[in-house]
């Protein structure tokens, strides 16, 4: 995912009363009182105390405040060039401070980061506000916005003009002073909402980590599985025994080799209620109100639910298509799920297991299908994927394979913490393109998930080159030991990089429709194409080679890999249907509705889509999804779902042109990932493909076809 989770409650802006007391603080000392003067600008991390951020945020607050309200007082008649353009130069040091703010509370964090954010999430809000209900300031939007047909503005400019006038309006530009005073007070409820809910799940999901001291509990574990849980628990200051951190999702990875089963429903169980034991990290009560008071705001700003609000300036539009899209996904996602879940019954009828399949016994049965089926499990491909070596033989590889960019990594780059590694991106011509940082495994203070940002937005305009990040949660080895992960994990830094490839791409003007400031369902389009690449048979040959041999996977055991490829597909679509079902449901619900009890609504609104089903839980369930709550994708998890659509479409262009080619690539390139938001995405999709996208690849690739 993109940094719009990444951000989470800090994206919204800062506070209007906030330079009265960062001005005391703020000084030449700050290091984001000037631009970096690192390559590309990025961030001193030598230089950064957790003591920095707040006044330099406060500072940048104040700044931004009153050069946007110059903007407004300006007595010139308003121009595109006075106002649009004047407001993209705007609150540089605001920018500068919340980009890492926003990187390093979410990927190493401490309790003096939380507090920072609790303390600045309504400072935020607020600020966000007294940019867009400015009255002053929408008039000239508006007054330009009028003249639009008549001005000679390049077709980007024109964007620019078109999404800022929208965004205000959708921010309540057009309400009554009393209304504007209601909805100031909604935007600073949620913004403390949505951060006391990161908080409570960073610390529930920590204290759900399954621990144990009895070896025999854990049978099936490689011994670097048993030393990496070693290494959690001595982590967490235990004299002995093992910790299984949890990871975001529902299903948990070691499920697929424990096989003692009442340790699987253990480590089941404390994902499943990791966030609702009624104690101070449970989210349920919070969750109840998040959806309550974002109908109410929706209501507020002429909408029927927050869903139809949210998806007004997406691709699908409405909920109804959303929904419809979704809908007819569903009895094949089901029925392929229920034909792979006779399959495993019959692996556990077949040993006299004696018990019907239950979420903690799929994917360890599911790995022995597998294995029955395709001669495969888990453990004969881990040794293949090293991460250091699948990063630069084979998400970087198939980069430079594309796109004829090249890698070095920089040594001289300080970082925020000492497995980030950092690398310098040259273009085809040689000269520096972008820095890319990444950050892969798993700590305590990293919340789950994975995902890609930006500490520096591409922008000509402000002669900014990018400076991109990925972040995800792979189990860390044991000191000396390789870093091995699977297949999923291998398909998730492709995903990522897409993502990144997208950030690093970016050439517009400026830096509001730069790179990944897409529409949510549009913006995962280009991280899951790039999946596809990880298992292209040119770059899955020159990275999945042993960690301790060097040679290449053996072409009998590729032809496995790839004839598995969409094994367990149903239950992957169902898991995803049913979280992308839930947020709907939620961010549907009317203005006056009543507070929901949650863990009722989330089973009512799974069995009203057809997805209660007992072998397949969510990928998230309500009270752990952070997406929607904690992040920027509230009826917006759909989107993994619509961009699959695209995706999947776009590939077979790739398949029916040559593949992996340079000027295929190029042509992507140049029509897709450098054109952030410059013009409407559906047309922009169109002009490159030739054709409106089409479900029939989805269902293809996914092995779905009936």
């Amino acid at each position: 995912m993109t940094a719009i989770l990444a951000s989470g409650a800090i994206a919204t802006g800062a506070n209007s009363a906030a330079g009265q007391t960062g001005d005391t603080k703020f000084g030449p000392s700050n290091p984001f009182y000037a631009a970096s003067t690192l390559p590309f600008g990025a961030p001193p991390f030598d230089k950064i105390k957790d003591s920095d951020y707040q006044p330099a945020i406060e500072a940048g607050m104040a700044q931004e405040l009153a050069e946007i309200q110059a903007i407004a007082d300006n007595s010139q008649p308003p121009t595109f060039e006075n106002t649009l353009v004047a407001m993209q130069k705007t609150g540089q040091l605001l920018i500068r401070a919340i980009a890492v703010f926003g990187s390093v509370v979410q990927a190493n964090s401490d309790p003096e980061l939380l507090k920072i954010r609790a303390d600045l999430a309504p400072k935020l809000s607020a600020h966000s506000d007294a940019i867009v209900l400015n009255e002053k300031l929408f008039a000239r939007i508006s007054t330009i916005h009028k003249q639009r047909d008549t001005l000679k503005l390049s077709p980007e400019s024109l964007r620019l003009l078109e999404v800022t006038y929208d965004n205000f309006v959708r921010a309540g530009a057009n309400l009554s002073p009393a209304d504007k005073e209601k909805l100031k007070k909604l935007n600073e409820q949620l913004s403390t909402l949505s951060n006391d809910f990161s908080e409570k799940l960073l610390a529930a999901t920590k204290a759900g980590a399954y621990y144990t001291d009895n070896k025999a509990a854990l049978a099936g574990f490689t011994d670097a599985q048993f030393a990496a849980a070693s290494g959690a628990a001595k982590g967490r200051d235990k004299a002995s025994g093992y910790v299984l951190p949890l990871q975001n999702t529902t299903q948990q990875p070691e499920a697929a080799t424990l096989t003692d089963r009442a340790t699987r429903k253990v480590i089941f169980d404390n994902s499943w209620d990791r966030a609702e034991h009624g104690d101070s990290n449970d989210t349920r009560d919070t969750i109840a109100k998040l959806a309550q008071l974002r109908s109410q705001r929706a209501q507020l700003l002429g909408y029927s639910s927050y869903a139809a609000w949210s998806l007004e300036n997406q691709m699908a539009k409405t909920p109804e298509n959303a929904l419809k899209f979704m809908d007819a996904l569903v009895p094949i996602a089901t029925g392929k799920a229920a034909s792979e879940a006779k399959d495993i019954q019959a692996v556990i009828d077949a040993q006299n297991g004696g018990f019907t399949v239950q979420p903690w016994d799929w994917d360890f049965y599911s790995e022995q299908v597998r294995k029955a089926k395709y001669d495969l499990n888990d453990a004969e491909v881990k040794p293949y994927f090293e991460i250091g070596n699948v990063l630069e033989n084979g998400v970087f590889y198939a980069a430079t394979q594309l796109y004829g960019i090249t890698f070095k990594e920089r040594k001289d780059i300080p970082v925020y913490q000492s497995d980030v590694r950092v690398f310098e991106v040259f273009d085809v011509d040689g000269k520096p393109l972008a820095l890319f940082y990444c950050d892969y495994f798993k700590r305590d203070n990293k919340e789950g998930g994975a995902w890609m940002g930006n500490f520096v937005d591409q922008s000509k305009l402000l002669g900014h080159l990018p400076v991109v990040y990925n972040v995800a949660n792979f189990p860390k080895p044991a000191p000396g030991e390789p870093a091995l992960i699977s297949f999923t994990d291998v398909t998730t830094m492709f995903h990522e990089f897409g993502h990144a490839l997208h950030g690093m791409f970016a050439n517009t003007e400026y830096p509001m429709l730069s790179g990944t400031n897409t529409a949510r369902d549009f913006v995962e389009f280009p991280s899951q194409f790039n999946e596809h690449w990880a298992s292209y048979p040119a770059v899955f040959n020159h990275y999945a080679r042993h960690y301790k041999t060097g040679e290449v996977m053996p072409a009998e055991l590729v032809a496995k890999v790839q004839k598995a490829a969409t094994f367990n597909e149903g239950y992957k679509l169902t898991e995803l249907l049913a979280a992308a079902e839930l947020d709907m449901q939620w961010h549907a619900l009317p203005a006056d509705a009543p507070l929901q009890q949650s863990d009722a609504f989330e089973k009512q609104a799974l069995d009203k889509t057809h997805l209660l089903i007992a072998y397949v839980p969510p990928r998230y369930r309500s009270s752990y999804f952070n997406h929607i709550w904690g992040g920027g994708y509230a009826a917006g998890y759909y989107a993994y779902l619509w961009t699959q659509m695209l995706d999947d479409d776009a590939y077979q262009w790739f398949d029916d042109n040559g593949g992996l080619t340079r000027a295929n690539g190029d042509r992507f390139r140049q029509m897709i990932l450098s054109r952030g938001n410059t013009e409407d995405l559906e047309k922009l999709y169109e002009a490159w493909r030739g054709k409106s996208p089409s479900v029939q690849s989805m269902m293809k690739y996914r092995g779905l076809q009936q």
